[in-house]
């Protein structure tokens, strides 16, 4: 009974230490962007091609600022977070297991990142355009920063979730919750579906939606293409089930 309170204690102690790790890493991450709040600003203001901006109350800026340097203090530490998960877990998996976490932690970062900067080179700069060609010589656009902080905020971390589909569907394919012949049989309803995960991740505009929906139909069907690699053993029971012989 003692050695498993002191084995049950010594992983309380040693899930202490990684999330002390984190959240000091998520400190010094949100500190660092604050510091060079300045140069990110600059950045995320590229896309508007020199609209102005403004503050509609006294604390806007500072707040948009403070949130600017959090949301991106939890992105960059990402990695160290997800490290930590892995080196907390990774005494109670087998080979196998290790194999598939260290797919998972990996390849969904890959895809968050991808997802955030496709959607910061490509679907802000268009849904931008859209919207900035309504102005006219006698209304002219004026944004607020802390709204258009919130609005870049959303749409890179919807693509960012989004970009996630492959992973997840690759999951879902190794412990056999679907096969590639489900999921290209499903393929109208996933449609549908998706719009409306569209709608529920980006902004409430239709064009940031369509937007959405649109790689979230390829990632789909690149998402059959990894089943079919990844699910062997889906792929041996669909052979036998078609070939009886």
């Amino acid at each position: 009974m003692s050695d498993i309170r002191m084995t049950f204690i010594e992983h309380l102690d040693e899930l202490r230490k990684r999330l002390i790790i984190v959240f000091v890493s998520f400190l010094a991450g949100a500190t660092l962007c604050y510091v060079f709040i300045d140069e990110i600003v600059e950045y995320l203001l590229a896309p508007t091609h020199g609209v102005d901006f403004v503050y509609l109350a006294p604390p806007e800026l500072f707040l948009a600022y403070l949130r600017l340097s959090l949301v991106l203090g939890i992105v960059i530490t990402l990695p160290i977070t997800l490290l930590q998960i892995w080196h907390f877990i990774r005494p109670a998996l087998n080979r196998a297991e290790k194999l598939a976490t260290e797919f998972v932690l990996l390849g969904g970062t890959v895809f968050f990142a991808a997802g955030a900067y496709f959607a910061y080179r490509v679907i802000l700069p268009l849904t931008l355009r859209f919207f900035l060609q309504y102005a006219t010589s006698s209304i002219q656009p004026m944004f607020s920063f802390g709204g258009y902080v919130g609005f870049v905020l959303s749409i890179l971390l919807a693509f960012g979730v989004a970009f996630e589909m492959p992973i997840v569907i690759v999951i879902l394919a190794r412990i056999g919750l679907v096969t590639p012949s489900m999921l290209r049989g499903a393929r109208k309803p996933m449609l549908i579906i998706l719009v409306v995960l569209s709608a529920i991740l980006t902004p409430p505009d239709v064009i940031s939606q369509l937007l959405l929906a649109g790689p979230m139909m390829a990632l789909y069907e690149l998402s059959v293409v990894l089943a079919r690699i990844f699910g062997r053993r889906e792929q041996v029971t669909e052979t036998a089930l078609e070939d009886p012989a």
